[in-house]
């Protein structure tokens, strides 16, 4: 009887993928863990008399008046939907940017200056600019955040072009493939990772400005939410608002990373 067999009997799945099941099983508890333990010292805090601190039951109250009166559902669906749209057109606009200046010198040398000169200016700068020219309506919302998920995303592929590994371009020529060949074999799936990472970057940037950009003359949003909840030292719904853009913004991510393993399911992982 060889050590296999004693140590796993037939029709058992291999080890390595046990263990790979038992991983999220073990994940989900302790993000519960986590979570339950948040909420504890939430509720400790707020209990201990920090002046103005509200609770998680006062915040979940407030939430619960806020979904029922459709408040909440309008004010999501708004900065969702301005979310989305500028986080969608910077990463569309990012990727193919990003493989130019990456693959081409003379695009890197032209297009790189413009892209490193943008980064070093907030996107929240841009607001009086972009409502002098676009004017108060959804444009300049929308423009802001396509900016701060561009600029995110569009320099992580750059960098992925970058260090795709030149021992496999250089052995895909030796076999006779062309550059397109090996631009759409090599250098695309190989900046995969860099082009997600960059993508989640984005997400995360379109999610901070999305407050800021709802200064802009809005109607409805959880930033706009928020902002008059502040004129009124309305804590629960600045919480409530607060957690809203987290649970989304976390969704959303996890979907991203959803993609990631699906996408890059033959890199090596730990």
């Amino acid at each position: 009887m060889t050590a296999l067999s004693v140590s796993q009997r037939p029709g058992d799945p291999p080890a390595p993928r046990r263990r790979r099941a038992r991983r999220p099983a073990r994940g989900i508890v302790l993000n519960v863990v986590a979570v339950a333990a948040g909420l504890a010292a939430w509720t400790g805090l707020s209990a201990s008399g920090i002046q103005g601190l509200t609770g998680p039951v006062e915040v979940a109250v407030r939430g619960a008046e806020l979904i029922a009166d459709g408040t909440l559902t309008a004010d999501l669906l708004a900065s969702l939907r301005r979310v989305f749209t500028g986080f969608a057109l910077g990463t569309a606009l990012a990727v193919p940017v990003g493989f130019l200046m990456g693959w081409y010198a003379t695009a890197r040398a032209l297009i790189e200056p413009y892209v490193q000169f943008f980064r070093t200016i907030p996107p929240l700068a841009i607001i009086p600019l972009a409502i002098l020219l676009m004017g108060i309506g959804e444009t300049p919302k929308v423009f802001v955040i396509f900016l701060a998920a561009f600029l995110s995303s569009v320099v992580a592929t750059f960098q992925g072009v970058m260090d795709v590994d030149k021992t496999l371009i250089n052995a895909a020529r030796v076999l006779g493939a062309s550059d397109r060949v090996i631009f759409l074999k090599v250098v695309v799936p190989a900046s995969t990772p860099f082009i997600i990472v960059g993508m989640r970057v984005g997400l995360g940037a379109a999610w901070g400005t999305l407050v800021a950009a709802e200064l802009i003359a809005a109607q409805e949003g959880l930033g706009y939410r928020m902002q008059q909840a502040q004129l009124y030292y309305d804590l629960p719904t600045i919480f409530v608002g607060l957690i809203s853009i987290g649970v989304l913004g976390l969704a959303m991510d996890r979907l991203l990373q959803l993609a990631e393993r699906r996408l890059t399911g033959w890199q090596e992982r730990r």
